[in-house]
C-alpha cells in the first residue's frame, strides 16, 4: 500500500521544500519507488532535483482538469527510483481557475488515484500558503508532514495549520493523520535552537521526529546544483540528518514493506500559542 504525504507549513522559509527533495532522495535511495509532486507555482522543488522548471513539460494542473493523465506528466530524475510531476507556469493560476471546478478540493486526489499503486511514497510539495493547492494536497494525503524552523516564532500559526488539517479530516479526508513534525534549521550554538526544539516537542510529544535538520551551507547550496543533498554533499551534516529522517519515516509506515498497518499519529486538537 502506497503512502501520500504532503509536506506543508504556511509560512514559508522553514525548509519545506528543503525536506521533500531530500527525504525523497534518500526513500529513492533505499530502494523505495518514490514520486515528488510540486506543486508550489515557484518550483523551487522541480529545480531541485535538476529538472528545467521553465521548460514546457506540464505541471500537474492539466490532470487536476481532466485533461491529461498523471502518468504522462511525470519525469524520471537523476535519482533512480525517484519520478516527479514539476512546477509550471499554469499553476500560478490554478488557485483562481481551480474555484469553478466541480469537487475542487478533490481534484489531487482523483489524479493520483490511476498511479499511487506505483510508488511506495508520492510526496507532496505544497505552497506556503493555505489555499486551494494545499487543500487539494491535504485531501490527497494520508498524511502530513510539517516542518517546524527552531527560531523565534516558530510555533506562530502552527495553531491555525493543525486547525486546516482537522478540517479537511472532518470534512474531506477522514483518513489524514500527522505523519511527523520535524525540526529545522537548529543551531547547536545557541540556546533560542534548543529552547524552540523543547517547545515543539513539549506541545507535540511524539509526532516529532528524532531526527532534527540542522543549519547547513551545504544544504542550503545544493539547489543551486540541481542536486538533492545525497547528490551533492552526502558526507554533510545536513546529508546525515535526511538520511536518519528517511530511515525514521519508514519505520513509521511498517505497511510499506510489511504490509501492516501504519502507527497511527494523531492530529492534536490544540491550540499553539506563539
Amino acid at each position: 500500500m502506497s503512502e501520500v504525504i504532503a509536506c506543508a507549513n504556511q509560512k514559508g522559509g522553514v525548509g519545506k521544500t528543503t525536506t521533500v527533495v531530500n527525504l525523497a532522495a534518500y526513500l529513492a535511495l533505499s530502494g523505495r519507488r518514490v514520486l515528488v509532486v510540486d506543486l508550489d507555482p515557484q518550483g523551487n522543488a522541480t529545480s531541485g532535483l535538476g529538472l528545467d522548471r521553465t521548460a514546457s513539460t506540464g505541471s500537474i494542473y492539466p490532470a487536476l482538469l481532466g485533461r491529461a493523465a498523471t502518468r504522462d506528466l511525470a519525469r524520471q530524475t537523476q535519482i533512480d527510483n525517484l519520478w516527479m510531476v514539476p512546477s509550471g507556469a499554469d499553476l500560478a493560476g490554478a488557485e483562481v481557475e481551480l474555484i469553478g471546478v466541480n469537487q475542487r478540493e478533490r481534484r489531487l486526489q482523483q489524479a493520483l488515484a490511476e498511479i499511487r499503486e506505483e510508488f511506495d511514497f508520492i510526496l507532496l510539495d505544497c505552497p506556503p500558503a493555505v489555499g486551494l493547492l494545499t487543500v487539494n494536497a491535504l485531501t490527497a494525503a494520508d498524511g502530513v508532514l510539517v516542518p517546524i524552523q527552531c527560531e523565534y516564532y516558530a510555533l506562530e500559526g502552527l495553531s491555525q495549520l493543525l486547525s486546516t488539517i482537522n478540517l479537511v479530516r472532518d470534512n474531506l479526508n477522514p483518513r489524514l493523520r500527522l505523519a511527523g513534525v520535524l525540526l529545522t534549521m537548529y543551531d547547536a550554538r545557541t540556546t533560542l535552537s534548543a529552547d524552540v526544539a523543547a517547545e515543539v516537542r513539549r506541545h507535540l510529544g511524539n509526532s516529532v521526529f528524532a531526527s532534527i535538520v540542522p543549519r547547513s551551507v551545504r544544504l542550503a547550496e545544493a539547489p543551486s546544483y540541481g542536486r538533492p543533498i545525497a547528490r551533492y554533499s552526502p558526507e554533510s551534516r545536513g546529508a546525515r540528518a535526511y538520511q536518519a529522517l528517511a530511515t525514521e519515516l519508514i519505520q513509521r509506515y511498517p505497511s510499506i514493506a510489511t504490509g501492516e498497518a501504519p502507527h497511527e499519529l494523531a492530529v492534536p486538537e490544540m491550540a499553539v500559542g506563539a
